[in-house]
């Protein structure tokens, strides 16, 4: 990783700062060469040191650094819940790319805690947060107050999302004002990806049913709404997700009656694309724009995670988002397992996509906050503040982990993408010399699946896996789509901890074959 020292000074507005310190003085008391020294002192992102101590842990992963828990508690789940729960691995401590877990094992988080820890456990630049709380910078606020550090946020990720540099400040207050379609210029601050896609899902629907009693007659009142999701190898609608919400959860197959009974009485309808087939897409999008049918958006992701990683390819969505154009029909890019995993913090940009709404979020506050945002354009601005939003969506802490974040990755991008390359890489060469048990690789750079021959090999190898300390689950439950283990490695991993990862698969392949 490359070194970079940064002090709240150099992530904030200064005048924002010069008005921090005089409430700091009038609130706290304290004095303003206290404040001062809270924000342009450096914070030091990734240490020598730190970076050391990460290495020289790596072979320890899977033995017991601690006595652990011999009594414990249950706490009060839900029976489903209570069947999941793996207590061993829950945490008692973290430390960058590693988890103590209550067994005393240490665990190497090759999942970074499903998409959250994107930069590891205890990232050193988050200390610029406890300078914040310091000074008396809140987290709460109010939906009608949103703080500065949330404001500036909001622009910086509308700058970066139209991949503009920092001197395109002129370009930026264009496209802040802009109404033309397409242009990513309005933001919206929730909490949680559901949230967020739910809010692009409100918006969509939003052409066909007012929202609230006093708007106008929408735009394709009368017609019946047809959503357009990722489906899987067996044309069913398993292979999307978009979140918990009852309506995502429309989308991917469940409450079925309840769906078909909406179907049956033409309020809207859901049709299952196939992965990567343009002739697919192109027969279904002529289709359901005829009659009393239209489509109401297209959702998708990137790199289908909850369906064994796989990649959708940059020609098949380019020509989607052209059949998408020429049919009146949004898209919404959900990038909140996808984001900050890649050097420009959104892998929609590598792939020259234009979406109207694109939801981020996990990656981009690293774990300290539930966080998530829509981004969307001035055309698809159409719902009222209660039509989306939570009351806790503006958290001043959060934006600035946002920002935070977005330090380390926008200086370190070369070498997250080159290390990347080189997981990629190295794990499909491995896998070459193993094909009577894996069938292939899928995913992009860190975020990868290995798919396996069978669901036994799958299931006992992420069983070694983990035995030894390597934190890795079985995918083996979606139709039609090869038994994976997923993988997640943080930004941060270097090529110490990549290789050590793959001696670790190599050791558990060598194992299963005997």
């Amino acid at each position: 990783m490359i070194r970079i020292k940064k002090s709240l000074a150099d992530l904030l507005p200064r005048e924002y700062l010069a008005a921090v310190v005089e409430a700091y003085q009038s609130l706290r008391g304290g004095g303003r060469e206290t404040a001062e020294q809270l924000i342009h002192e450096p914070v030091d992102f990734f240490p020598v040191e730190y970076e050391d101590q990460l290495k020289a842990l790596l072979p320890k992963t899977g033995q017991r650094i601690a006595a652990g828990l011999t009594e414990t508690i249950d706490g009060a789940p839900t029976d489903s819940f209570r069947r999941a729960t793996q207590l061993g691995a829950a945490p008692i401590g973290s430390r960058g790319w590693y988890r103590a877990g209550e067994d005393g094992k240490l665990y190497l988080t090759t999942k970074s805690e499903h998409y959250h820890a994107a930069l590891g456990h205890d990232f050193p630049g988050y200390r610029l947060i406890e300078k914040a709380k310091k000074l008396g910078i809140p987290n709460a606020t109010h939906n009608n107050t949103r703080g500065t550090i949330t404001r500036y946020l909001e622009q910086e990720l509308i700058r970066t999302a139209n991949g503009l540099d920092r001197g395109g400040q002129e370009r930026l207050e264009q496209i802040l004002v802009s109404r033309e379609p397409h242009v990513l210029n309005r933001v919206i601050n929730l909490e949680t990806g559901s949230l967020a896609c739910e809010a692009a899902i409100k918006m969509m629907l939003a052409s066909f049913y007012q929202s609230e009693t006093r708007q106008a007659e929408p735009k394709y009142q009368g017609r019946i709404p047809v959503f357009l999701v990722m489906g899987d190898q067996a044309g069913g609608n398993t292979a999307n997700y978009h979140g918990t919400t009852l309506f995502a959860q429309f989308l991917r197959g469940m409450w079925p009656t309840l769906a078909e009974a909406m179907e049956k009485a033409g309020l809207l309808k859901v049709v299952a694309v196939l992965p990567n087939n343009p002739e697919d897409f192109a027969g279904k999008i002529g289709h359901y724009n005829q009659g009393c049918y239209k489509t109401a958006g297209f959702l998708h992701e990137i790199i289908l995670m909850n369906y064994g990683g796989i990649k959708l390819d940059r020609a098949y969505l380019q020509d989607a988002y052209k059949l998408c154009r020429q049919t009146d029909t949004p898209v919404l890019c959900d990038e909140i397992q996808s984001c900050m995993w890649y050097p420009d913090f959104y892998l929609f940009r590598q792939y020259d996509l234009t979406p109207d709404f694109v939801t981020i979020g996990k990656g981009f506050s690293g774990g300290t906050y539930p966080a998530s945002r829509l981004l969307t354009t001035g055309e698809m601005d159409c719902l009222s503040q209660f039509g989306a939003l939570v009351t806790n969506g503006q958290e001043e802490l959060a934006s600035l982990a946002y920002l935070i974040t977005m330090e380390m990755v926008g200086a370190n991008g070369w070498e997250i993408e080159a290390n990347g390359a080189y997981y990629e890489n190295s794990l499909r060469e491995l896998a070459a010399r193993y094909p009577e048990m894996i069938s292939g690789i899928e995913g992009l750079q860190f975020l990868l699946a290995i798919h396996f021959q069978s669901v036994e090999t799958a299931v006992g190898f992420c069983r070694i896996m983990t035995e030894r300390g390597v934190d890795i689950s079985a995918q083996t439950y979606k139709p039609d789509c090869p038994p994976a283990a997923i993988t997640k490695l943080p930004v941060t991993a270097d090529r110490a901890l990549i290789d050590f990862f793959l001696e670790r698969t190599e050791a558990a392949l060598k194992d299963l074959s005997h």
